[in-house]
C-alpha cells in the first residue's frame, strides 16, 4: 500500500512539474492565456481537483459543514502555510520571489475572502449563496483572463516603463 502511494505521490509530482513548464510555452506564443489567468484560475482547479471533488461529494449528500470545511479549510492551508513556505523554499534555492501581489491579486483575495466570511457567517447555506459564490468566481476569472500583462500595464497600474514607450508611440519618437 505505501508503494502505491509512493508511486501516485511520483507521479503527481511529475504531471505538476510538466504542468508548470509548459505554462512559458503557452505564455509566451500567441496565445490569450496570461501568467494571472493560469496562476489564478487554472492552476488551483488543477490543483485542487481532489478538494474539490470531495466537497462537492460531501455536499450532494447533504453534509454541508463538512464541504464547507473541506472547501475552505483547503484556502486557508494554501494561504497561510503553503504560499510562504514556497516562497521560504524558493529564498533557500536562490531563486528571487517575494509575497508582493499586484493590486488585482490583492483585491480579487479580499473579495473572495470578504464574500466567503458573509455566506459562511450564519451557519447555514442555500443555493442562492452557492450561485453568488460561482459567479464571484466567473467574474474573477473573466477579469483574470482580460487582465493586461505587467509589460502591458499603465503608469497607473505602476509600470512607468509601460507609460513612457506610450507617450513615445504617441509622439513618434
Amino acid at each position: 500500500m505505501e508503494d502505491l502511494l509512493l508511486v501516485s505521490t511520483g507521479l503527481a509530482a511529475v504531471c505538476a512539474e510538466l504542468m508548470v513548464n509548459s505554462t512559458d510555452a503557452a505564455v509566451s506564443g500567441n496565445s490569450a492565456l496570461s501568467e494571472t489567468f493560469i496562476g489564478l484560475i487554472i492552476l488551483p482547479i488543477v490543483g485542487n481537483a481532489t478538494e474539490n471533488v470531495t466537497a462537492v461529494t460531501v455536499a450532494s449528500k447533504n453534509k454541508m459543514d463538512l464541504a464547507i470545511g473541506v472547501a475552505v479549510g483547503s484556502s486557508i492551508q494554501i494561504a497561510l502555510f503553503v504560499t510562504p513556505f514556497v516562497v521560504l523554499l524558493g529564498w533557500c534555492m536562490g531563486k528571487e520571489m517575494s509575497l508582493f501581489f499586484t493590486l488585482f491579486e490583492t483585491v480579487s483575495l479580499f473579495v473572495s475572502a470578504f464574500i466567503v466570511n458573509f455566506l459562511v457567517l450564519d451557519g447555514r447555506s442555500n443555493y442562492l449563496e452557492g450561485a453568488l459564490l460561482c459567479a464571484s468566481y466567473v467574474i474573477i476569472a473573466v477579469a483574470a483572463f482580460f487582465y493586461p500583462a505587467v509589460s502591458d500595464q499603465s503608469n497607473l497600474g505602476g509600470n512607468v516603463d509601460a507609460a513612457k514607450m506610450m507617450v513615445r508611440s504617441l509622439l513618434n519618437i
